[in-house]
């Protein structure tokens, strides 16, 4: 260990292992630690043993609910958007190579008390019953003039520039009410606030075209694919793309601490005696607790069923979306469900989530909402995680620390931070121009 690095990066969260694969790729020197024995930090998943000794302090799960290895349960679950940032950095790594993906059956929205298909183009528009007769043709003008918008060829501008035209300038263009608004800013381009509206209108029409393409890909019920087995393998294969390329692994290394000169600038990483120097620190917020601020805190449901959400078609996987005005809450509410169709529970059984940033300190009043709509549960498991941003300044102590995983259900958010982080480090941006005909070949959306 006493060698010098370009990088060492602590902690195995799927957001340090995207950047230590990226970072080895790119021909760095890379020395990755954890001081846990397995990959995933807070990202990791749980087979049902595990799940019981960290929820219920017991390693004795009931018998009726099969295998403890047949279960794959994500502590941070989220879906791949099939177009979206995510599956652009495992086609660019060539990551794609040591996972399997399956596309996911369906993509919701709760109004008005029901859960409904998400609308993403003008033909789903037509035929969805969130909207009255009037409504969905206004819908599917926006619609189409969303599929049409190219930034290259201003005549599908129709006259607006949407770097200066707000969301909510565009969206009253077409006359759009409320409640259609609601589930297109949060079901579709996957806002988790309103702030969007009053921001210029390009990144809402590119976001919600994103899901409409992601839509297309794979011809399936939603957006969103998710590979065989659960995320714990997705940290773990670009762990590997890391080794392909000279990095170095140490799970089980105690304390870790980050060294720093007389100038505050880390030069190196402590562990059992031995310091490895380094020029730069990547690292989750657990290693560095002094250079993060906590700025909130999400609230979740772990469940184990034995049938899909109702309502959603059967669907064996599935994600729906509790827009914040719909609740009357300042932040959406998310239900995420997988099943044994994508190898993470034993036959017949379903994992579900009900997750939302929490504005109470009881997480069992304040999942209600989400928690009435699953139907029967086998078993329940409440937990609440604190949620921190980084506060330094990379220049000044060459330390790079990710935020917090949020309460969203998608990898969106996640990515973003994986290439600015990216980008602080290298100094240069991720360059993510792939050809996308070739996550077909990822993901294997047959039934």
């Amino acid at each position: 260990m006493d060698e010098e690095y370009d990088v060492v990066v602590l902690g195995t969260g799927l957001k340090e292992c995207i950047l230590s694969g990226l970072l080895s790729a790119d021909g760095l020197k890379v020395l990755h630690m954890d001081r846990n024995d397995y990959y995933g930090g807070e990202s990791t998943s749980l087979n049902l043993n595990q799940l019981w000794k960290r929820f219920r302090d017991s390693d004795k799960p009931p018998e009726h609910l099969g295998s403890s290895k047949d279960y794959n349960v994500d502590m941070i679950p989220k879906f791949t958007m099939a177009n979206g940032g995510l599956v652009r950095v495992l086609i660019h790594t060539d990551v794609t190579k040591y996972l399997n993906f399956k596309a996911v059956d369906g993509s919701f929205v709760y109004n008005k008390g029901k859960i409904h298909k998400v609308p993403s183009n003008d033909v789903e528009a037509l035929k969805s019953p969130l909207m009255g007769l009037f409504e969905k043709r206004r819908a599917r003008k926006f619609f189409i003039y969303v599929q049409d918008y190219e930034d290259s060829d201003p005549k599908s501008h129709e006259g607006l520039d949407l770097n200066k035209v707000t969301a909510r300038d565009l969206i009253s263009k077409y006359g759009l009410d409320d409640n259609t608004v609601d589930f297109i800013g949060h079901a579709l381009a996957l806002h988790r606030n309103d702030t969007y509206l009053d921001e210029p209108a390009l990144d809402f029409v590119k976001r919600v075209k994103l899901y409409a393409e992601s839509l297309a890909r794979f011809q399936g019920g939603s957006p969103y694919i998710y590979p065989h087995y659960g995320l714990g393998e997705l940290p773990q294969g670009f762990a590997r793309l890391s080794a392909v390329y000279g990095g170095t692994y140490m799970l089980g290394k105690p304390e870790c601490k980050v060294e720093f000169d007389e100038n505050g600038k880390a030069y190196g990483v402590t562990s059992e005696g031995e310091t490895a120097k380094c020029k730069k620190v990547v690292c989750d917020p657990s290693y560095l607790s002094d250079k993060v601020k906590k700025v909130g805190k999400v609230a979740r449901a772990i469940c184990i069923m034995s049938h899909p959400i109702p309502h959603t078609n059967d669907s064996h996987s599935a994600q729906v979306i509790l827009p914040q005005k719909q609740l009357g809450r300042k932040s959406d509410m998310y239900l995420f469900c997988c099943s044994y169709s994508h190898n993470i529970a034993p036959k017949g059984k379903y994992i579900a989530f009900v997750l939302t940033e929490a504005e109470t300190d009881d997480p069992q009043v304040e999942l209600k909402p989400g928690i009435d709509l699953l139907g029967p549960v086998d078993e329940m498991f409440f937990d609440t995680y604190d949620r921190y941003e980084p506060t330094n300044q990379n220049d000044d102590d060459n330390c790079f620390i990710s935020t917090s995983y949020d309460a969203t259900t998608h990898f969106e958010t996640t990515v973003e931070d994986v290439i600015a982080l990216y980008s602080k480090i290298t100094g240069k941006a991720l360059d993510l121009s792939v050809d996308l005909s070739a996550a077909s070949a990822a993901a294997d959306s047959e039934e």
